[in-house]
């Protein structure tokens, strides 16, 4: 009877969705399942969930392998998660309020007090992040300033690795990788600031205990077993956040590859094995035995480009599918550099290296000559040409040259977009067998947590592969060279005025 090969999951809990990927040992899928998760905005850039939900939905996805897989098969589980979001409970358990998630911007005039509180730089040196509403930290500081009744019954706060942890195994536990964008993780140190929980007069009780990535960070629970499907008694890995969990599964595990999410934020990151900071990124942990990412960030990525075809051109994607294929065929017809036209994607204002709130989008160049295929291909090369420069940021601050990006995400299916990004960036772009890397990345780190490989730059070298290589033109290079230039000079050009509009 032949031997039945082990398997290994990862589960990836994102904003809008849950997926779990069953893995082989060459990272070869074996079973995937998917399920929703719902997203409330009760007021104007207000954005919360149900911590519930997140349960819900990954017990729907682990239910859907385990019927397709045999659980005595499953040799560990990982997680990556949605960052930067977090959901306060009481000595009860019982949640005190809906999850405040990374899209929340109500704590945008708490980052200036509280950063100044301990110190721009302090904080920044400490928790590898500079000053900006994206990390947990600030959203507590609003918390603490306009709920204080329920900041004041705070007994725990849970990020969403801790949530589903301690609902899969019982313990109260996160990963470095998952702790970090909080923004109250000593980076250098690996354990909670001090000085930074003090300043919300909070303390490491209140917090999980937090484990290297890889690690066993519990077991299922007879209680989660019958929930999920899975074995009582199967290892659960520390994972860690999406965005790093994404780098792993990109094999961006050395200096020379960087990893570019194309998903509604656009995240790229280079690794590096030594903590160092700089306004050019946010310092995160990787999802590995040891090193960081440098990390890069535009919040409107393909948000940008949904922003384009529904409120500006008025295309409901849902009764004209093929809305998308029409805009990239009127925008293959465009030449480069769109006829004049650059897009400066800060519709969410501006993160690395300008960390500005009131940073604003705009087109440049607009002409009564111009049509909807010049607006949709100037908002794929704004989007790219914010790439080339953020990544020239980067490696000026390491010293170091990246020769090649490994695309992912939604945007990684637009063959049309890679090309443009090869051509302004003048690196060879990489399109991943498998574009799902977060939930990749969680099974390379089960993988290593069931053993079998002896580190993750081997795992990740063994269950990733590269499909095609999309190389730069020469020519076109040229002729974005020149619209670059004029790029760069976009923001400051324009700072000032959304500074006095605000």
């Amino acid at each position: 009877m032949p031997t039945v090969k082990p398997l290994v999951i990862g589960l990836d809990s994102s904003t809008t969705g849950t997926k779990a990927m069953a893995f082989d040992r060459q990272g070869n899928v074996s079973a995937c399942a998917t399920d929703r998760i719902s997203l409330h905005s009760p007021r104007p850039n207000h954005y919360e969930q149900n911590p519930d939900d997140w349960w819900v939905s990954a017990q729907n996805v682990l239910r859907k392998i385990t019927r397709r897989i045999r659980p005595e098969r499953i040799a560990a589980l990982a997680i990556a998660n949605q960052r930067e979001t977090f959901v306060p409970v009481d000595s009860k358990g019982v949640p005190l309020r809906p999850a405040i998630i990374w899209l929340d911007e109500r704590c945008r005039d708490m980052v200036k007090p509280f950063s100044e509180k301990i110190g721009v730089r302090k904080i920044h040196r400490i928790s590898g992040k500079p000053a900006d509403y994206a990390p947990v930290v600030y959203r507590l500081a609003w918390m603490k300033t306009h709920e204080p009744e329920l900041f004041g019954r705070i007994s725990r706060i849970y990020d969403v690795h801790t949530w589903l942890v301690d609902k899969l195994t019982g313990t109260f536990q996160t990963s470095w990788a998952s702790a970090d964008p909080l923004g109250m993780f000593d980076m250098k140190r690996k354990r909670w600031s001090p000085v930074i929980l003090q300043a919300l007069t909070l303390n490491e009780k209140h917090l999980p205990e937090t484990v290297p990535p890889g690690s066993i960070i519990g077991k299922i629970s007879r209680k989660a077993a019958v929930k999920t499907g899975l074995n009582a008694g199967t290892p659960v890995a520390a994972g860690g956040g999406d965005g790093q969990a994404a780098g792993l599964g990109a094999n961006a595990v050395s200096t020379e590859r960087a990893y570019l999410n194309l998903g509604t934020a656009v995240v790229a990151g280079v690794f590096g094995q030594r903590y160092r900071i700089s306004p050019a990124f946010r310092t995160m942990s990787a999802c590995a035995e040891s090193g960081y990412y440098y990390e890069c960030s535009l919040r409107a990525g393909t948000f940008a480009v949904d922003w384009l075809v529904t409120h500006i051109l008025k295309a409901d994607p849902v009764k004209t599918p093929g809305i998308y294929r029409v805009l990239e065929k009127e925008a293959r017809q465009t030449p480069p550099g769109s006829d004049g036209l650059l897009f400066l994607p800060y519709l969410c204002g501006a993160m690395n290296p300008w960390w500005d709130v009131n940073a604003r989008g705009a087109f440049t160049g607009l002409s009564a000559s111009h049509d909807r295929g010049h607006l949709y291909r100037a908002v794929l090369e704004g989007i790219a040409f914010e790439q080339r420069f953020a990544l020239r940021e980067v490696e000026k601050a390491i010293r170091n040259e990246v020769r090649e990006i490994a695309v992912i995400g939604g945007g990684a299916a637009s063959t049309f977009w890679c090309r443009i990004l090869a051509d302004i960036t003048g690196r060879p772009v990489l399109l991943p067998v498998n574009t799902e890397a977060s939930a990749l990345g969680a099974g390379i780190t089960a993988a290593v947590c069931a053993g079998w490989y002896p580190s993750f730059h081997d795992a990740a070298a063994e269950m990733t592969a590269v499909r095609e290589t999309v190389t730069p033109d020469p020519q076109t290079r040229n002729r974005y060279d020149r619209c670059f230039d004029a790029y760069t000079k976009l923001y400051t050009a324009t700072a000032a005025i959304y500074a006095g509009m605000r």
